[in-house]
């Protein structure tokens, strides 16, 4: 007959202390210990900084085809690449960087007379190729920029809330032992407080990887769009150099 009135004791208190839950993902914070919450305040942080690097990205590439369109239109209407140079006054682009390297040395070598001979146009020619793919390595490594941070939040994230979760359900069996009770209501809340932590980091992973996908094949289509206007400016530079040479040396099919 005692036992009755302790047992309804311990289930009003029991029933107090679920009810006293907070089962919002706030609640669910606030319960977690220390090293739970900064697993999840870390995650929120990258997470943050992921959205700011996709918003920046997307601004920079539609920037980046914009004026790579621009800039091509000039390069086949202006008629002259040497005005063209002379209109660059500073590359505000990697397309426009590319033209004034390769110009550079095109007119190098005009300067130290190095077109005169067969073997001195080569070697021209071999230099000016070398420095416009220096000049898109170094260009698209700019483009580049945080896309390894990208890469790295999309595959690092979930095995940090994955972290999170191993020790937030550690601690809850922990307080689930010492009230040696193993009810629904008393483990639920210490469960979803450890899943919060995975749920962060699919936040934090996913469109971190959606994003990295997308922009790696912009980017890519962007490095091509260098490659062909480097070959192209390669073959304007070659109708210039043939041009340049001596009438003894030109083909007499060009004179029938």
């Amino acid at each position: 007959m005692d036992a009755s009135p302790v047992a309804s004791v311990h289930a009003l208190a029991l029933a107090g202390s679920v009810s006293s839950n907070d089962m919002s993902l706030l609640g669910l914070f606030g319960h977690a210990d220390l090293i739970g919450k900064g697993v999840i305040v870390f995650l929120l942080m990258i997470s943050i900084l992921t959205w700011a690097i996709i918003f920046d990205k997307i601004g920079k590439i539609r920037r980046l085809k914009r004026k790579a369109e621009s800039f091509e239109e000039r390069f086949w209407t202006i008629g002259s690449m040497d005005a063209l140079y002379e209109k660059i006054k500073r590359p505000a682009d990697p397309m426009q960087a590319l033209f004034v390297a390769g110009m550079k040395e095109w007119r190098a070598a005009l300067e130290k007379e190095s077109l005169s001979s067969h073997a001195g146009r080569a070697t021209v020619m071999a230099r000016i190729d070398r420095v416009l793919q220096v000049t898109i390595g170094r260009e698209m490594a700019m483009v580049e920029t945080w896309m390894t941070f990208l890469a790295s939040v999309g595959s690092v994230a979930p095995f940090i809330g994955l972290f999170g979760t191993v020790w937030g359900i550690m601690h809850s069996f922990i307080g689930i032992a010492q009230a040696q009770n193993t009810s629904l209501a008393v483990v639920a809340p210490g469960i979803a407080e450890a899943l919060l932590a995975t749920a962060v980091g699919l936040v934090a992973a996913i469109p971190a990887t959606t994003a990295y996908n997308k922009f790696s094949t912009e980017i890519g289509r962007y490095a091509a769009r260098l490659d062909n206007f480097a070959n192209d400016f390669m073959a304007t530079l070659s109708r210039k150099l043939e041009d340049t040479r001596p009438v003894e040396e030109r083909s007499p099919w060009r004179h029938s």
